[in-house]
C-alpha cells in the first residue's frame, strides 16, 4: 500500500506545512492570544493555529511561538471564528470554535474566550482533564 501526505507527519511536518503567519484579520481589530498544549499539558512550539472569520470572511493563520503562543488580531466585534489547529503527530487537522461572547450559544465552555484588557485569551488544550471541544470534519 502506498502512503498518502496525511499519513507521512513523521519528520516531514515542519518542512512540508507553510508556516508563515498571517494572523491580522483586521488591522484595528483586537488581540486574540493563546497557547497550544499537548496532553500532557506542555506547550506544543511547532503547531499552528488558523482562524476563520465568516462573517467578515477572512482568514487568519498563526504559527506558535518557543512558549506555544499563537496570536491574531480580529474584529472587535466578533462573534465566532472557526478554529484548525495543525501539530506534530496528528494525521488530520483538528476543528473547533472560539466564541468571543458568551452568549449562552457556545456548545462547551472550552470554546469560549476569556476577555482580557487588550482583547482575548483563548487556550488549546489537545488533551487531558482540559481538552477543547473539537469537532468532526
Amino acid at each position: 500500500m502506498t502512503t498518502t501526505p496525511s499519513q507521512t507527519v513523521g519528520p516531514f511536518y515542519s518542512i512540508g506545512l507553510c508556516r508563515q503567519s498571517d494572523d491580522v484579520l483586521d488591522p484595528e481589530g483586537v488581540e486574540l492570544s493563546g497557547t497550544l498544549f499537548d496532553g500532557r499539558g506542555d506547550p506544543i512550539r511547532d503547531g499552528m493555529v488558523e482562524v476563520w472569520d465568516a462573517a467578515a470572511e477572512r482568514w487568519g493563520r498563526s504559527t506558535t511561538d518557543g512558549e506555544g503562543r499563537f496570536h491574531f488580531r480580529v474584529r472587535p466585534d466578533a462573534d465566532v471564528l472557526e478554529a484548525f489547529v495543525f501539530a506534530r503527530g496528528l494525521l488530520r487537522h483538528q476543528r473547533t470554535r472560539i466564541h468571543l461572547r458568551d452568549d449562552g450559544a457556545a456548545e462547551d465552555a472550552t470554546l469560549v474566550a476569556r476577555r482580557t484588557a487588550d482583547g482575548f485569551l483563548f487556550d488549546l488544550h489537545m488533551q487531558g482533564e482540559r481538552a477543547t471541544l473539537f469537532f468532526a470534519h
